[in-house]
C-alpha cells in the first residue's frame, strides 16, 4: 500500500501571481511613504483590458477584435435636437438653433468622412473645418445644460471641465490630454465610440492672457497652443506618459500579450467651450464707438451688453487675450440670454429637469405630499432673478424658504404640506400653524388609535376572558408600529398577541388575576413580555424554584385527554 506524500507546508506552497491592482497600490505606498505628500494617480482603463478575457482554464486569451467603424451612427436633424432641449431648457431659442445645426453638421461631416474613406473610391479625399463652439452667457443660464442634453441624446460619451485647473504641459496642473482619456473612461474602454464624444470646457475665458499679463503663463497662453491641436486633430496616448498607474496598466497589458490601438484620434471629436467674458462687451463698444451717455439703469447695461456680445469679432476675442490661433479653431459663436423672472417662472413650471420636482420626491421620500402653487413659484423666480446667477438662484432662494420645513414637516405626521405665497412671504408664521395642525391631527389620531385598541381588548375578553389594558405609551407604541407596517391597530394587535391567551393562562393559574396592563414594551416585544409574566408568577408561586432556569409551562389536559 503506497504511502500519501507528505503535504506541502503553507509557506512553501507557489503563491498567486499579484494582480495588477496589487502591484499598482503597493508602488503607490511606497512612493508615498517614500517621498511623502500628496501623491496623485489617474488610470484610465483601454479597450485592451475588456478584449482580453480569462479562458475556462485560467489562462488569458487574446479574443478576436470585432470591426467597430460604425459603431456610432447619426441621423438626427437640426428641428429634432431643437425639440428634444425644448423639453428642458427655456428660453435660449437662438443659441438652441445654433448648436442643433453645428451638431448636425459636424457628425454628418464624420459620417462622410469615413463612408469615403471606406469606399476606397480614387480621387480627392473630402475635407471639412471642424465646427467647434464658443459659447458665450453669464452663469446660470443653461449653457452645460445644453450640452449635456445634446450628447444624452445623439448617445456620446460627454466630458465636462473647468479650464482653470490645466496648465501647460510640464507644470503642476491636469494636461488637456486627460478630457480625451476621460472621454475613453466614459465610453467604458469603447475608443471608436470616444472619437465621436463632446468636450465641453467651462470658465475659458478664465485663460485670457492680456497685454498686462508678462512672464510666462501657464494657465493660460499655455493651455490655449496645448489645446490647439486637440481641437484641430492629433493623437492623444492611451496611456498617459507621465502617470504612474497608466503606465504600470500598459506595462501589465504587454506583458500579457495584450495588443489593440493605443492611441485616441480627435478629428471627430467636437469641442465646446464657454465663458461669461466679463469684459468683452467693453472692447466691442471701443470698437464701435458706441459710449452710453447720461444715466442708463442696470437692466439697461445688461441690454446692451447682450446685444454687444452678438456682434463680437475674431479682434474683439484677440484683445481680450485670446491667441488668434485658437480663437479661429471656434468657429460657432452663441450668445446665451440672461434669464428673467418670468424665464425662472417657466423653468420651474414646464422644464422637465425643474427644481420643483426635485423638492417633490424629497418630501414624498417621507409619505407627504408637496402641492406648489403658481403664486409661490412666481414669488421664488423673483428673488432669485435679485440674485444675479441666473437659474441656480433658484435653488438659493427655495432653500433659504425651505430648509426649516424639510427638517421638520416628515416628523409631524401631516400628509401634505401646500407651499403658496403665504408659505414665502413668512415662513415661520406657515410652519407654526403646521405645527397646530400636527398637534390637532395627533390627539385625533391618538383617540382613534384608543378606540381601535381598546376593541380589539373587548374580542380578547370575550374569546379568552382576560381583560387586556393599554396604557398611552402603549397606544402611541402600537399606533406608530401600524403605520410603519401598513396596518390598522386591531389588526396588529391580533398579530402581535396571537399566543397570549396559553401564556396568560399559566399567569391565572398562578395568580388567580385576570388583568394585564401592557405598555410599550409589550408592542416592541409581545413574547418577552409574556414570557417574563410567566417567569414572575411562577416564582411568586414556587419561591424554592425562583433559581432555577427550567418552568413548567405544560398546558392543561383537556376534557377528551382526561
Amino acid at each position: 500500500m503506497s504511502e500519501r506524500p507528505p503535504e506541502t507546508p503553507e509557506a512553501d506552497k507557489p503563491k498567486s501571481p499579484a494582480t495588477p491592482e496589487e502591484v499598482t497600490r503597493k508602488l503607490e505606498d511606497f512612493i508615498k511613504n517614500t517621498l511623502g505628500g500628496q501623491v496623485l494617480f489617474t488610470r484610465v482603463d483601454g479597450p485592451a483590458a475588456q478584449r482580453t478575457e480569462e479562458n475556462s482554464d485560467g489562462k488569458a486569451g487574446e479574443q478576436p477584435q470585432e470591426d467597430n467603424s460604425a459603431a456610432f451612427e447619426f441621423h438626427h436633424k437640426p428641428a429634432d435636437i431643437k425639440a428634444h432641449l425644448d423639453r428642458f431648457v427655456i428660453r435660449q431659442d437662438e443659441a438652441k438653433k445654433v448648436l442643433a445645426t453645428a451638431v448636425c453638421d459636424h457628425y454628418h461631416h464624420a459620417r462622410m468622412l469615413r463612408e469615403d474613406r471606406e469606399s476606397g473610391t480614387p480621387g480627392p479625399r473630402l475635407e471639412f473645418s471642424k465646427q467647434n463652439v464658443i459659447i458665450i452667457g453669464p452663469t446660470g443660464v443653461g449653457k452645460t445644460y445644453l450640452v449635456k442634453h445634446i450628447a444624452d441624446l445623439i448617445g456620446v460619451p460627454f466630458v465636462k471641465a473647468d479650464a482653470t485647473k490645466f496648465s501647460e504641459t510640464g507644470y503642476v496642473g491636469a494636461d488637456v490630454d486627460d478630457l480625451v482619456r476621460d472621454l475613453v473612461a466614459k465610453a467604458n474602454g469603447d475608443i471608436e465610440l470616444a472619437e465621436h464624444g463632446i468636450i465641453y470646457l467651462d470658465e475659458i475665458d478664465k485663460l485670457s492672457s492680456g497685454p498686462e499679463k508678462l512672464g510666462r503663463d501657464v494657465s493660460g497662453r499655455g493651455v490655449q497652443t496645448a489645446l490647439l491641436k486637440l481641437m484641430e486633430e492629433t493623437e492623444v496616448p492611451l496611456y498617459a506618459p507621465n502617470d504612474i498607474r497608466s503606465q504600470m496598466q500598459m506595462m501589465f497589458d504587454t506583458r500579457k500579450g495584450r495588443t489593440g490601438r493605443e492611441v485616441v484620434n480627435t478629428r471627430n471629436i467636437l469641442f465646446i467651450v464657454s465663458g461669461a467674458f466679463s469684459g468683452l462687451e467693453k472692447i466691442i463698444e471701443k470698437r464701435t464707438n458706441r459710449k452710453s451717455i447720461g444715466f442708463i439703469s442696470a437692466d439697461m447695461k445688461t441690454a446692451a451688453a447682450e446685444h454687444l456680445f452678438r456682434e463680437a469679432r475674431t479682434k474683439d476675442f484677440i484683445d481680450f487675450g485670446f491667441e488668434a490661433e485658437f480663437i479661429g479653431r471656434l468657429p460657432v459663436r452663441v450668445v446665451c440670454d440672461p434669464l428673467s423672472a418670468d424665464d425662472m417662472f417657466q423653468i420651474m413650471k414646464n422644464s422637465e429637469g425643474s427644481l420643483i420636482r426635485q423638492y417633490e420626491r424629497e418630501f414624498a421620500a417621507y409619505g407627504l405630499k408637496a402641492v406648489f402653487e403658481d403664486d409661490a413659484l412666481r414669488e421664488i423666480a423673483s428673488r432669485a432673478e435679485e440674485e444675479k446667477t441666473g437659474a441656480r438662484g433658484l435653488v438659493t432662494a427655495w432653500e433659504r424658504v425651505l430648509r426649516d420645513f424639510k427638517f421638520e414637516m416628515p416628523s409631524l405626521g401631516l400628509p401634505e404640506i401646500c407651499i403658496d405665497a403665504a408659505l414665502v412671504k413668512n415662513s415661520a408664521q406657515t410652519l407654526a400653524k403646521y405645527r397646530q395642525m400636527a398637534a390637532s391631527l395627533a390627539v385625533e389620531l391618538g383617540a382613534a388609535h384608543a378606540g381601535e385598541a381598546r376593541a380589539f381588548a373587548e374580542r380578547f375578553q370575550r374569546e379568552h376572558g382576560f381583560t387586556l389594558v393599554f396604557d398611552d405609551a402603549a397606544v402611541a407604541a402600537v399606533a406608530a408600529r401600524a403605520q410603519r407596517e401598513g396596518m390598522n391597530v386591531e389588526a396588529l394587535c391580533a398579530r402581535l398577541f396571537k399566543d397570549y391567551p396559553f401564556g396568560l393562562k399559566l399567569v391565572t393559574r398562578s395568580t388567580g388575576g385576570t388583568r394585564f396592563d401592557l405598555s410599550a414594551e409589550a408592542v416592541a416585544n409581545p413574547d418577552k413580555f409574556v414570557s417574563e409574566l410567566v417567569v414572575s408568577a411562577c416564582r411568586r408561586q414556587h419561591p424554592e424554584s425562583a433559581s432555577s432556569n427550567v418552568i413548567d409551562i405544560t398546558p392543561e389536559p383537556t376534557a377528551h385527554e382526561s
